[in-house]
């Protein structure tokens, strides 16, 4: 499935959209500067997120409160290895029933779940941007 955005101000639509799909685990995938961590703002404020919301780069994972949920907000751009997404105990936070928000998780390929959301953002140009879904039931799909 497919969905183009035309403008910033379409993110809140988008992030609906995405929620549609009954997932709570997505991936996301993109070049640095797609929008990956904007749309999961927007995703979070559709979840009821109050206060600021931000890139987990550094700390890793962030963990929000939502009206009804929690949500985690993973970046794994900067770790070195899977073994470090272990050792902070990515996977109990996974299997948690929370919402999960994976940003990078190219770095992570062993230690995606059987069942989540793919979410592809991909550059068309300044403010458009391309989202390919794919509710991926298996990790050898």
């Amino acid at each position: 499935m497919q969905y183009f955005i035309e403008s910033e101000s379409q993110l809140p639509k988008a992030a609906h959209w995405l929620l549609q799909h009954n997932q709570k685990v997505f991936m996301f995938y993109g070049q640095m500067g797609a929008g990956k961590t904007t749309l999961i703002t927007h995703i979070c404020k559709q979840l009821g997120v109050q206060g600021h919301i931000s890139s987990p780069t550094f700390a890793i994972v962030n963990q929000y409160l939502g009206s009804k949920n929690i949500i985690y907000h993973f970046d794994f751009y900067r770790i070195k290895n899977q073994q470090e997404a272990l050792d902070l105990g990515y996977e109990e936070y996974l299997y948690s029933d929370a919402y999960c928000l994976v940003e990078w998780p190219n770095k992570i390929p062993d230690l995606l779940p059987q069942n989540y959301l793919k979410v592809e953002v991909e550059i068309l140009d300044n403010y458009q941007r391309k989202l390919t879904v794919k509710d991926v039931t298996s990790k050898h799909l």
